[in-house]
């Protein structure tokens, strides 16, 4: 496809910065640049006619790790990286509150509440037993000891006595959120070209080629923003896409379950929204197929969901499925997101590990910033 003159005009002549992926890291990053910029040509790149990968698509948890999860990244990590990681994902949520406000959100902090089943007593008395421990770790960055035990309020069945509860955690409205970060882009004169897929980036002479479907154009600096989707632009970085299966079910009258609630060290996870439940995880059921770009549910992790939902958290309910989704999420090896050069003008900010959420709005600020060094 051509560009005429009046299209290479108005969006793809002069451009300063481009990020591609118009979701929360993209966008964040986008806005950074605009406000430490203010004269420069920004433009945002992304290839679905919504955000593509996980941004539209989560679960709305402001979550920051419960103790299962903690403990399990300790088996990997030295304590310095686990307590920085929580750290950016607790300044992360508090940056995005700033920048749009709660309403804009929907941002409720109920705390969350770690369930555990009752065939892993195990897994229950070591993170019980660790609790003083995570606490002395997690203190310093919440101002009060995070975790505490608590009974089983909203009665549960088959799950432990106890909950852990972290809480500091919250809940959000991602479509609110990601509406808010829409147009707060635009009104900053930041146009999102939405349908555009980008072939590939590459540096010529310190310029950034962008190469799409139709056309190709340069961009003084380019950010990479794709989480999930990174391996097809980046197949230097260590980033797989992982599939996140979501249900949520029609209303329920009297509902009476509030807050964020997790188990199985965060693979299942559910909350109240709208007077529904919305569920989701499961991928450990399966972890090679969920290893995928592409979008669908599967026979076997939606019969656990669903069972899990009977079984444990609305028994002696009946409730219908109104609707059913997926998220492509972008993990690794490693916990930490991979911000960095790519080269003189191509940047990265991607591998958000399931935390988006908490970590997208930070990621954000810190792959603009690297334009400037």
């Amino acid at each position: 496809m051509q560009l005429s003159y009046w299209e290479y005009k108005s969006w793809f002549s002069n451009v300063d910065f481009t990020v591609i992926g118009s979701g929360i890291v993209g966008i964040n990053c986008a806005i950074r640049l605009k406000e430490k910029h203010p004269h420069s040509k920004v433009l945002v790149l992304e290839k679905g006619s919504l955000p593509q990968g996980a941004s539209t698509k989560n679960a709305g948890f402001a979550c920051f790790g419960s103790a299962s999860e903690i403990l399990s990244d300790l088996e990997h990590h030295s304590e310095e990286e686990v307590v920085k990681l929580v750290e950016k994902r607790w300044n992360g949520i508090h940056r995005l509150r700033r920048l749009l406000g709660d309403e804009a959100l929907g941002f409720q902090m109920h705390g969350s509440h770690e369930l555990f089943p009752l065939d892993k007593p195990e897994l229950f008395e070591k993170c019980r037993e660790s609790i003083p421990y995570l606490n002395r770790l997690m203190t310093p960055i919440f101002g009060e000891h995070p975790f505490l035990t608590i009974g089983n309020l909203f009665n549960f069945e088959n799950i432990q006595k106890k909950y852990i509860t972290h809480q500091f955690e919250g809940q959000l409205d991602t479509g609110k959120m990601m509406r808010s970060l829409i147009q707060k882009c635009i009104s900053m004169d930041i146009p999102i070209l939405n349908g555009v897929m980008v072939q590939g980036v590459t540096d010529s002479n310190g310029v950034g080629i962008i190469r799409t479907t139709d056309f190709e154009f340069q961009s003084k600096k380019v950010f990479v923003a794709t989480n999930g989707f990174a391996s097809k632009l980046l197949p230097s970085e260590t980033v797989k896409p992982a599939r996140a299966q979501v249900l949520i079910t029609e209303p329920i009258k009297n509902l009476h379950i509030k807050g964020t609630f997790h188990f199985d060290e965060g693979y299942y996870y559910f909350r109240n929204i709208d007077d529904r439940i919305l569920f989701g995880g499961g991928r450990n059921l399966d972890f090679d197929t969920e290893e995928t770009t592409e979008f669908g549910e599967t026979q076997i992790i939606q019969d656990k969901l669903e069972a899990l939902l009977r079984n444990m958290i609305l028994p002696k309910q009946t409730v219908k499925i109104e609707r059913r989704w997926c998220g492509i999420m972008g993990v690794g090896t490693q916990k930490s997101p991979i911000v960095k050069e790519i080269s003189n003008s191509v940047y990265c900010g991607v591998r958000l590990g399931g935390m988006g959420v908490a970590l997208g709005s930070l990621v954000g600020q810190e792959l603009a910033d690297l334009a400037n060094q």
